[in-house]
């Protein structure tokens, strides 16, 4: 990928990330880590490190054991086995002893990793495949357990030859010492000895005797001290059994030799599983590092924008340097967010100086690197195009070798990134057009601008020119956006503020930097008319911007309230339609229980009647018959109408329908689709499906064959309509409304309307306590009762019909 590397302090940011690796193989992986354009690869490594996020947090938390729990992975403390795994692929080599104890020690850590990960691959299973790549290694690590000590030498108990040649080697030093003191104790008073002690030279033991005395003592001088006045001499009785000890110590490394070779050999054959267990164990270190970094600095894992509709969207962003440099002084950084898309993919960013415009280009293009390298990103949310190039102006090129101006190293630059832009490039512009005359850097400015935002890139560039910040108005791809700046305090606040340009504050920030007086003056009269009205127009829409911004979040928190008070006035209307239907269900019940003692009395007298006249049997006979027929009426009437129902509902407009679990006939407004219709309920609209109706019932006015015995007729009452479940008599005498309300409660029980509404207003409350005080009195009436707020309040009363 190409992109500016300096510019945008890549080398830095990826040093900072590298830290966090536990082991060094997963700390040079790091280091070269580079951004890519592989859009598969890049969301795989992205999603990896998602998952090491998570796993970070859950292990950091108590769980229960078991499978699922997310266990902590320890890295930490491994020393670098790399060159040991390369030395077990060359026939031959045989590894030394510290380097066998630390791969020991490497692939106990990894077992144990390949475990962890397994009990909880079915969270975390892009980690769980990388722990899958970890063979079983018990079987070769009980084969090497205790061969090998932790400070690299081969324990005695490492084969029975070595422990017995350790064994007669310690008895061969004590003959030597015991040989040595009795030559110490025979020459103590002959003047030979510069001291009596025994020491070691050249592997052979030796005692110190003075220079001048050599000739009197027989032996062999393997050296002398820093001033020449003692030699170091094995005495002639000591030589035979030095060279046995010599002998033996060699014994005793060609074992040692063997035994390395041996536990060499053991590892060499597993060296496949060796190696693919070092590349997971650096990936779970890349990916668990990626993981910490995101962590400690607050990042989440970036989106990129499909093809068709490539946006970059960044919300919260801050720069990972600055936030590290800051945290030391207990400070934080001031995020920004900005959107761009196919409606406007060039930002022009103003302001004051120091007011953050060039972090700014900086954070959105190393936010850019470090997606596409598989880095989670310091944001709150991130959604990015896949860039094939970074090309950045920010900085001074200026270059004395290269006889280069300020000026002519940005031209040169600005030349090789406008022959470079592709649509797949984010472009990234610090000051310019500045370095010049005003007016031909803003025209050279607005010429860049416009060459990259024709090329079809995303271009991010900040400016204080005035023709620049013209163009962005005008220009309707490209959107003006301002770093905040404090009028009172005259600091900038390093906000990012998407929509208006910015002012530079230069004579303000000199002001509060102690600029003279005086100068001031001269600068700001030496100001064209047009500078002057268009900064105060500016300041103008920035102060207009802050007052909308305002307004718009107090509309907000309105708008928040309002859905709050909606959905605890529906949560109140659904508590009141569940106690009106279990008032209805305990009421049914009631009518059930009636209905069953009378009918069990009328079976009683019918069957005292039948066994008087015809006999015992045919009285049973006739009470079982009588039996089945009442109950059979009574399901058919009451518990189970149609039971019998076809099964494709012929339901149109306006049929009425019973549904399961509601007393209150419902009439269909519209058929939404097969099987699914809208109905009104009394008050209430709602949807429902072929399985929610209970009976289909004919239309008024059509008896219902097979119900009626001959010479009855079949009248039907009044309609379910509003007509009956909603009476208004607002501006009525109160007599006139009393009679109006006897007739309607009287429509109302005819249509077997369960809950009923009467609409009489506030005013003096003469009317409702004349229709009160009728409701009191009337037969029809189990209760009443103010309507609440969205019915009418106090204005309205909701009636609830008797059975």
């Amino acid at each position: 990928m190409n992109f500016s590397r300096e510019a945008l302090e890549w080398e830095d940011a990826r040093a900072l990330v590298t830290r966090y690796a536990s082991t060094a193989a997963g700390g040079r992986v790091l280091a070269q880590l580079e951004p890519g354009t592989d859009r598969a690869e890049i969301e795989r490594a992205l999603a990896e490190a998602g998952e090491g996020m998570a796993y970070l947090r859950a292990s950091a938390t108590a769980q229960a054991p078991g499978r699922g729990a997310a266990v902590r992975i320890p890295l930490g403390g491994l020393a670098d086995v790399t060159q040991s795994v390369q030395k077990l692929h060359i026939e031959g080599a045989v590894l030394e002893a510290r380097e066998i104890f630390d791969l020991v020690a490497f692939l106990e850590r990894a077992s144990e990793a390949r475990s962890n990960l397994a009990a909880a691959a079915d969270r975390f299973p892009l980690l769980g495949a990388r722990g899958a790549a970890i063979a079983d290694f018990r079987a070769l690590l009980q084969s090497l357990a205790g061969k090998v000590n932790p400070d690299g030498s081969v324990p005695d108990n490492a084969s029975p030859h070595l422990n017995r040649l350790r064994k007669e080697i310690d008895r061969q030093k004590h003959a030597i010492q015991d040989s040595l003191e009795r030559f110490l104790k025979a020459n103590r008073n002959e003047g030979v000895l510069q001291e009596e002690y025994v020491t070691v030279r050249n592997d052979r033991y030796v005692v110190p005797v003075l220079a001048g005395q050599r000739r009197k003592v027989a032996g062999v001088i393997h050296g002398a001290s820093s001033t020449g006045q003692t030699l170091f001499m094995e005495p002639l009785e000591t030589i035979d059994l030095n060279n046995e000890l010599v002998r033996l110590e060699e014994d005793a490394a060609r074992e040692v030799l063997r035994i390395l070779r041996e536990l060499t050999s053991r590892l060499q054959a597993a060296s496949g599983e060796i190696r693919a267990a070092a590349e997971a164990m650096t990936a779970l270190d890349v990916v668990f590092a990626k993981a910490r970094f995101a962590v400690e600095f607050e990042c989440t894992v970036p989106r990129f924008a499909a093809e068709g509709d490539r946006r970059l969207e960044i919300r919260a962003a801050r720069h990972p340097l600055l936030m590290d440099v800051l945290r030391r002084n207990s400070r934080s950084v001031v995020p920004f967010s900005l959107t761009l898309g196919e409606a406007g993919r060039t930002l022009l960013i103003s302001g004051p100086n120091t007011g953050g415009k060039t972090v700014t280009l900086k954070t959105t293009g190393l936010v850019a690197l470090m997606a596409q390298a598989g880095l989670p990103v310091p944001c709150v949310s991130a959604e990015l195009p896949v860039f094939e190039q970074v090309l950045a102006d920010i900085g001074d090129h200026q270059s004395i070798e290269q006889s280069l101006s300020t000026f002519s190293a940005h031209v040169a630059r600005l030349r090789e990134m406008a022959l470079d832009v592709t649509p797949d490039s984010l472009v990234l512009l610090d000051e310019i057009g500045s370095a010049t005359d005003p007016e031909e850097g803003g025209a050279l400015g607005v010429a860049l601008v416009d060459h990259f935002r024709a090329a079809g890139a995303f271009t991010l560039a900040s400016t204080h020119l005035t023709a620049l910040k013209v163009y962005g108005a005008s220009t309707k791809t490209v959107v003006n956006a301002s770093m905040g700046f404090d009028e009172q305090s005259l600091e900038p606040t390093y906000e990012l503020q998407v929509g208006l340009p910015g002012k530079s504050a230069g004579l303000d920030i000199a002001a509060r930097l102690g600029m003279p007086e005086d100068i001031l003056k001269r600068a700001r009269a030496s100001m064209t008319t047009h500078q002057l009205e268009l900064a105060r127009l500016i300041a103008d829409l920035h102060e207009r911007l802050a007052e909308t911004t305002v307004a718009r979040e107090a509309l907000e928190r309105e708008r928040i309230a309002l859905e709050q008070r909606a959905r605890r006035m529906a949560e109140d209307a659904a508590k009141r339609e569940n106690a009106n239907l279990h008032e209805l269900e305990e009421r049914f019940a009631g009518m059930e229980q009636r209905w069953q003692l009378r009918a069990e009395d009328a079976l009683a007298k019918l069957a005292d009647q039948t066994s008087r006249r015809k006999g015992a049997d045919l009285g049973r006979r006739d009470v079982m018959r009588a039996t089945r027929e009442m109950r059979e009426d009574f399901e058919s009437v009451v518990a189970a109408p149609g039971a019998a129902q076809p099964k494709r509902l012929q339901v149109e407009e306006g049929v009425r329908l019973r549904l399961k679990g509601i007393r209150e006939l419902a009439r269909v407004k519209r058929v939404l689709g097969p099987d699914k219709y809208e109905v009104e309920v009394g008050f209430l609209k709602m949807q429902i499906g072929a399985d929610d109706v209970e009976e289909v019932l004919p239309p008024l006015g059509t008896p219902e064959p097979g119900r009626l015995p001959k010479g009855v007729r079949y009248q039907p009452g009044p309609e379910l309509t509003p007509r009956v479940s909603e009476i208004n008599v607002i501006g009525e005498r109160a007599e006139e409304a009393v009679e109006k309300v006897e007739r309607f409660l009287d429509s109302a029980v005819m249509a077997t309307a369960s809950r009923v509404r009467i609409v009489h207003g506030h005013g003096m409350g003469i009317l409702k306590r004349a229709i009160h005080e009728l409701l009191r009195t009337s037969p029809h009436v189990a209760k009443f009762y103010d309507a609440q707020q969205y019915e009418g309040g106090a204005g309205a009363t909701i009636v609830e019909i008797r059975e």
